[in-house]
């Protein structure tokens, strides 16, 4: 292409203008009145449910159902010390199971514990 004909491409590309963006309106005045706030934290604090009877509602919205029957899917990530996982994974690894199942026998040993 000659170098004239690179010129006239040049100058007939059209470049599209860009706009300001608006700036949102200012608020005319104060017309609108506080909201309570006291008294949203007082109806909020006397919501709140026993530790046995919260946590139904916490596992139905977290939890998903599960294929095995009276089973949820619980998904955790654990953050360990490396000394603790591998731990984990040895003891998984000899007893020829999964290291799920390996923490899964903990919480429950720990579980009935606290009965």
């Amino acid at each position: 292409m000659s170098s004239s004909a690179a010129h006239r491409f040049a100058t007939t590309v059209a470049v599209p203008k860009v706009g300001r963006r608006r700036s949102a309106p200012r608020a005319r005045s104060n017309d609108q009145a506080e909201l309570p706030l006291a008294a949203t934290l007082r109806k909020r604090l006397s919501t709140v449910l026993d530790p046995a009877a919260a946590a139904k509602p916490a596992i139905a919205r977290r939890a998903k159902p599960s294929s095995v029957p009276d089973h949820v899917r619980l998904i955790l990530t654990l953050e360990l010390r490396r000394e603790l996982a591998e731990k984990l994974s040895l003891k998984a690894i000899k007893s020829e199971r999964n290291i799920e199942a390996i923490i899964i026998g903990l919480i429950e040993e720990a579980a009935k514990r606290w009965r």
